[in-house]
């Protein structure tokens, strides 16, 4: 067991921030919508009827009563923009599912930090993994007039996971490493493990990490058996007395990290800070190659406890791994147990559980999807319920265990400490990944602005500019207390520009959000050019049509033209 020091003497600011978080959820397209259905305490399985069934899956299959048709699925995963990546229709057509889900996610959660990969002053690392590639095996392996059109060596490229992190590098031109990472179910933790390091060690300035797994069909259930690791009715009950095993769903997550110095120098919203991680492999010390094992588990723990400095019962949260498996549960709080107990013996003051209640197993995006929901979690200072959860697993003795399982959405109470949250992932083979959380340090307020502001949207068809225009309008509607002048900045700075162009001025969000509806030409200008990053000067030709004050108004707001036109005063008075 690590010696673990319970000092809280870290430097405040020695973390690394969660700047950004974008997903694909069973049963939510965004983040937003994932946060809403935790809240509401909804579990997002799907479950098909024989005529909603995938029509290649045989039909003898889905009249045996072992085969449960559920899923948790992506919905639009089928869907692909392939023309606004540069890439072939046909090479979309071949590619992995999973990397093309992955390779829309990347892109948008650069934008949801708020950054643009041309612009950006430094490098940016990638970090990831996927499933299983079944897309391959169903629906191209058997078509050769199909592997032939793009050739196998194509072919191969559009769908090895080896690919997954360098084809998005390559689209987005991001220079920092970019590393594909396999390590089963703690896949995508272990991914954001890797780029926390990466980050540390100065190898990357920004950097981005998450996992996808994706089956296809994704209208398709899966064959159980008593003794599996596979739910027989489709739910998932983490901790419970009747648990029966967990669902292999569809889902993905990124979450974009920097170092928390920098986050806060650059004025970035910030969710939550990750403070300490730990990983490792059980080794040999286990009844078998795909059993868990408690040191392992609780040697994890304690290493991220340790790493940063946090006293056990400083911890009010776990988001468990948690796969509601008779033998998994009872092992993963044992280990939790033991690492806690180095240096507490308070008993049920951290609530505990498991997002695979509400969406099921994501296999390699499992890890980063418990993040994202715990991050979140700080960020708006509730803790949702684990859901299914009514009698304890007899194996496992919460009474005499710090942990309780938290079965109602609850206001995260503050205490002596800010509010600190661990998440496990463990891999089949014995990977075993532990990370601790921090909500974020309070940010200033970035102040007062100039009295109208400027609001710049870009598109590359046209057709996507009056998407992304009605999108804004949304966003304003619905998020009408952020301080307009930042999400100018972030408009003009943040976002790459295209050739279909619009701008909008306005004086508040009230402002902001009429014009984008009635697209006033007085306050809104729209454009297509094929000029791109054009020169900007301002010119006072002389022409006789100046007048007394003509460029108050822009001296008085504008603080580099005023500078400017001070130095030149100067520099014309003698």
């Amino acid at each position: 067991m690590v010696n673990m020091q319970a000092s809280d003497n870290q430097d405040t600011n020695d973390g690394i921030a969660i700047i950004g978080m974008v997903g694909r959820f069973p049963g939510a397209g965004n983040v937003d919508e994932f946060w809403r259905n935790l809240c509401e305490g909804l579990e997002s399985t799907t479950f098909f009827q024989d005529d909603e069934l995938d029509p290649s899956i045989d039909p003898n299959l889905c009249k045996d009563p072992s085969y449960v048709k559920a899923r948790g699925i992506i919905s639009g995963g089928e869907t692909f923009d392939a023309a606004f990546f540069g890439i072939n229709p046909l090479e979309a057509v071949v590619m992995d599912p999973q990397a093309r889900v992955f390779l829309e996610l990347v892109y948008e959660a650069l934008e949801n930090a708020g950054y643009e990969s041309e612009s950006f002053e430094g490098l940016i690392g990638l970090y990831a993994g996927c499933g299983q590639n079944t897309y391959f095996a169903s629906h191209i392996s058997g078509r050769m007039e199909i592997v032939d059109r793009i050739g196998e060596f194509q072919t191969m490229l559009a769908n090895e996971k080896d690919f997954l992190t360098t084809r998005a590098a390559y689209k987005l031109n991001l220079k920092g490493p970019a590393v594909s990472v396999n390590t089963a179910c703690s896949t995508s933790l272990v991914a954001v493990i890797q780029a926390c390091q990466a980050l540390t060690s100065y190898q990357c300035d920004l950097a981005l990490s998450g996992g996808v797994s994706m089956t296809t069909p994704q209208n398709s259930g899966y064959m159980t058996q008593e003794g599996s690791m596979l739910s027989g009715d489709g739910h998932c009950r983490p901790f419970d007395a009747s648990a029966q095993g967990t669902m292999f769903n569809n889902g993905a997550g990124v979450v974009v990290l920097k170092r928390l110095e920098d986050a806060l120098n650059d004025g970035d919203r910030i969710y939550a800070v990750i403070r300490g991680s730990g990983i490792n492999n059980d080794g040999a010390d286990k009844v078998s190659f795909t059993a868990p094992s408690v040191d392992g588990q609780a040697e994890a723990v304690a290493m991220a406890q340790a790493y940063a400095n946090f006293h056990p019962e400083t911890i009010s949260y776990i988001e468990a791994h948690g796969t509601a498996t008779p033998l998994g549960d009872p092992i993963e709080i044992e280990a939790l147990t033991q690492a806690f107990r180095v240096h507490t013996d308070a008993k049920q003051f951290c609530a505990i559980g498991s997002l695979k209640s509400n969406v099921g197993h994501l296999v390699a995006a499992a890890g980063v999807a418990g993040l994202i929901k715990t991050a979140l979690a700080l960020h708006y200072k509730k803790i949702p319920p684990s859901l299914n959860f009514e009698a304890p697993n007899p194996k496992i003795d919460f009474a005499n265990s710090p942990f309780y399982v938290n079965t109602k959405l609850a206001e995260w109470s503050e205490g002596e400490t800010p509010r600190r949250a661990g998440v496990s992932s463990f891999g089949v083979g014995g990977t075993n990944a532990h990370i601790v959380l921090e909500e974020a340090p309070q940010i200033q307020s970035s102040g007062s602005s100039r009295p109208q502001q400027l609001l710049l949207l870009s598109a590359k068809t046209s057709q996507a500019l009056e998407a992304a225009t009605a999108n804004l309008h949304q966003h304003l509607q619905y998020n009408s207390e952020i301080n307009l002048a930042d999400a100018a900045y972030t408009l003009q700075r943040g976002r790459k520009a295209f050739n279909y162009r619009r701008s909008i001025v306005c004086h508040d969000i009230t402002d902001a959000i009429a014009a984008l509806q009635s697209l006033d030409p007085n306050q809104v200008n729209t454009r297509h050019t094929e000029i791109r990053n054009p020169a900007v000067v301002f010119m006072f030709p002389g022409q006789g049509s100046q007048y007394v004050d003509m460029g108050l108004n822009l001296y008085n707001r504008e603080p580099v033209f005023q500078e400017v036109v001070d130095e030149c005063a100067e520099i014309l008075k003698p």
